[in-house]
């Protein structure tokens, strides 16, 4: 369920980047039910068991949708970000969100996953949490 404290994020962006962010927020909430969703980093973020799996941030020209294992997916339209396994992907208005495709990104965000959640006490080595074939 979308907290308020993430409605009142996006109530402070422009109108195109609140659109972009309610249309990400809807179809990740309705994709990853057992996740809790919160912000993070001052940024709205999705978890399983305590690990990071999707989150969205205003940039200065966009609005990225970030996997933090997002480079195991195997999807060329992710671009990597990060030193680790995260990838990206970057929209200026809402109708670029193609709803089917976060969908298939959110399935395999449920199913692909780095251990995130323990980076620091691994001293920033990354492990894998779920069990995949990369």
């Amino acid at each position: 369920m979308i907290t308020d404290d993430i409605r009142e994020y996006h109530a402070a962006l422009a109108e195109s980047d609140e659109a972009i962010c309610d249309t990400l927020a809807a179809v990740i909430d309705k994709n990853l039910k057992d996740a809790e969703c919160k912000i993070w980093h001052a940024h709205p973020v999705w978890f399983l068991a305590g690990n990071p799996i999707v989150g969205y941030s205003k940039l200065k020209d966009s609005v990225r949708l970030l996997f933090w294992s997002g480079q195991s997916f195997g999807e060329p339209d992710l671009h990597p970000e990060g030193k680790f396994k995260a990838a990206e992907a970057r929209y200026t208005d809402a109708k670029q969100i193609d709803k089917r495709l976060l969908k298939r990104w959110l399935t395999k965000a449920h199913a692909i996953q780095w251990d995130y959640q323990n980076l620091v006490k691994r001293k920033g080595r990354l492990e894998k949490k779920t069990e995949f074939t990369e």
